[in-house]
């Protein structure tokens, strides 16, 4: 039998919000704000490596080098703004405190920390690839042997593939998000409704993509029809913007082909043979860096917050080489820039950016 008094703080019971356990922790001082981030980036991590990455962030690994970096920079702010405040010390400032090469060196301690946080944030959200080229190129075959499984339909039909498919495997612990589409082909050369949505969709995704495998077939070289319609799909890559240094030339079907051809990445997604380079290149295209250790999860806010820092750097740089009479706009960059740095850790925050963090948190934690 429930007393009363039990009865009444039943009544006073209520579910935990999203992330609350956390923002409490925040709210207490108990951890800062990329710290409490990182806890829901270590339950979601998709890899052994993002969850290592997540755990130096939530044991504080990163806020301490943003703690560093502000700390300096509140340092040379001091001496800036004291030389303001003493404008009748006729001291020659940027030469006697060495602004320059304080200046010099947070930049370059930055970059470091930019270069760290940009490889956390790779484990993080990983990349979006996507597999385009013509029908019966093998892109499904492709996805099945990057993914160890027979996720797509193969067969010899031209247009199996109606809709995207899509299956996130992991090379060195980055998370890829591979993305099957089907054939491309030209606008009227399909009947077919559904396989025309198919072909739309395929180009959103491509729009979308961090890299697009652009996959040729070594078997029909030299076909005409073949042959214009690369070019075409080719030109409409460049038109929409995704030709460049997103394109991976893939050359399949080696095993079946009496000839390599020249440049990109030849391979057989039925035999295996060159799989490793492909991975390999997708790898360096994300600008992934093969050691791991020391790196920290990241957000896109935090890799915006320290190019904004970056920015306010540089600008400051500006200020410092115009001497004396720009010691107000010098000491206000040096100040954005402390700012832009504490929004990571929570010292400087608004309400709005509390509740969007929170509220992405799983109910509790």
């Amino acid at each position: 039998m429930v007393s009363g008094s039990d009865q009444s703080r039943l009544a006073r019971l209520r579910l935990a919000e999203p992330g609350e356990f956390t923002q409490r922790a925040f709210l207490n001082d108990k951890l800062d704000l990329a710290q409490a981030e990182a806890v829901a980036d270590l339950i979601e991590a998709s890899t052994e490596a993002a969850a290592r990455s997540a755990g130096r962030s939530l044991s504080g690994e990163f806020s301490q080098q943003i703690d560093a970096l502000r700390q300096r920079i509140v340092r040379l702010r001091t001496l800036v703004e004291a030389t303001l405040d003493f404008p009748e010390e006729e001291i020659d400032f940027l030469q006697q405190a060495d602004a320059h090469g304080q200046l010099a060196a947070i930049t370059a301690t930055l970059a470091g920390v930019m270069a760290r946080a940009r490889q956390g944030a790779l484990l993080r959200e990983g990349l979006q690839v996507v597999l385009a080229g013509q029908p019966n190129v093998g892109k499904s075959s492709l996805l099945n042997a990057l993914a160890g499984a027979e996720l797509a339909i193969v067969t010899a039909i031209p247009g199996t593939t109606r809709d995207k498919v899509s299956q996130t495997i992991q090379i060195e612990g980055v998370p890829l998000h591979v993305i099957d589409t089907a054939g491309l082909r030209a606008e009227g050369e399909t009947a077919d409704e559904v396989e025309r949505i198919g072909i739309a969709r395929s180009w959103e995704a491509i729009a979308q993509a961090d890299a697009v495998i652009f996959l040729h077939d070594l078997t029909r070289r030299g076909q005409p029809d073949y042959e214009a319609a690369e070019e075409a799909i080719a030109q409409r890559l460049a038109d929409r913007g995704a030709a460049g240094t997103n394109i991976v030339h893939v050359h399949n079907k080696a095993d079946a082909a009496a000839t390599h051809a020249d440049g990109g990445i030849t391979l057989s997604a039925r035999t295996g043979a060159g799989l490793d380079a492909l991975r390999q290149a997708l790898l360096a295209r994300a600008g992934w860096q093969a050691a791991t250790e020391g790196v920290f999860i990241a957000r896109k806010r935090h890799l915006l917050a320290l190019q904004r820092t970056q920015a306010h750097l540089a600008t400051a740089h500006e200020q410092a080489a115009a001497g004396d009479t720009a010691l107000e706009l010098f000491a206000e960059e040096l100040r954005l820039a402390h700012n832009a740095l504490s929004e990571i850790t929570g010292a400087f925050s608004s309400d709005d950016l509390l509740g969007e963090i929170f509220g992405n948190f799983c109910i509790g934690k």
